[in-house]
């Protein structure tokens, strides 16, 4: 049924959404993804740091960051301390290296509460595909294009996705907020 495709991927859209956002916040340990959100005013604009530069994680404490252009060092550097990220860069004429420090108990429970409004905003997501869903299925119903025990299944398989979605994501931020919770 093209109705539960769509409804489908809406929430797969929703669910992917999530991870990438889960992906940008800190955990203990030095992962490329947190300066994912980091713009680096460049050529005229700001762009993403990852258009700009490589980032690599050589050891779980450091990020290694190398401009393409040696000329945006000072510019990536300065994007990187002003992204409010908690992080210290040094500049030392070729590279950025990146100290990622040890997340304090506070900090931990900071993330966990991010974590935790990441994940309702991708469970209204996931809401507002099911509403989109059955809107159609009601509107075909009053067309005439669907019958009513059809629409009623439809309806029930849509809010079987909902179901699972809403696992789905309850289930990546509690393997994150276990993650962010490591010591």
């Amino acid at each position: 049924m093209p109705v539960i495709d769509e409804t489908r991927d809406r929430m797969e859209n929703a669910l992917a959404a999530v991870r990438r956002e889960f992906a940008t916040v800190r955990t203990g340990k030095a992962v490329p993804a947190i300066l994912d959100s980091v713009r680096v005013s460049a050529y005229g604009g700001q762009m993403p740091l990852h258009q700009v530069a490589t980032v690599s994680a050589p050891d779980p404490s450091l990020l290694v960051v190398q401009p393409f252009d040696p000329s945006l060092l000072s510019e990536v550097e300065k994007a990187i301390l002003t992204a409010n990220l908690g992080l210290n860069p040094s500049n030392d004429g070729s590279i950025i290296r990146v100290p990622v420090p040890p997340l304090s108990e506070e900090r931990r429970r900071q993330y966990v509460r991010v974590l935790h409004r990441m994940a309702e905003e991708g469970r209204i997501s996931v809401r507002h595909a099911r509403q989109a869903g059955n809107d159609e299925v009601k509107n075909r119903l009053k067309a005439h294009e669907t019958g009513e025990d059809e629409a009623h299944r439809l309806m029930a398989e849509i809010q079987k996705l909902t179901e699972e979605f809403g696992g789905r994501i309850d289930t990546a931020l509690a393997e994150k907020e276990k993650e962010v919770m490591a010591i």
